[in-house]
């Protein structure tokens, strides 16, 4: 599974990174996670407010910090999709 972090840089996206880092390995998900910084590859996502969760290409969150409880639901209804 291929999750990307959209955002700027600044805390909320760094903890948002951390946060989908920790509960994909908890749930024993094989993923690599990439942080996407760059303003011209967000807006191709079509995001305007970041931060932004993107899984395999599809953008699952933007504009919001979910939940560990939330990231968990996210991941596995991705993964089972």
């Amino acid at each position: 599974m291929k999750i990307e972090i959209l955002g700027s840089g600044c805390k909320k996206c760094t903890n948002l990174a951390t946060d989908v880092e920790t509960v994909a390995k908890r749930l024993a998900i094989d993923f690599e996670i990439e942080k996407v910084s760059d303003m011209g590859a967000i807006l191709e996502y079509g995001v305007m407010s970041t931060p932004a969760i993107v899984i395999n290409g599809k953008v699952i969150t933007a504009g919001t910090v979910p939940s560990h409880t939330e990231i968990e639901q996210l991941l596995s209804q991705t993964r089972h999709a």
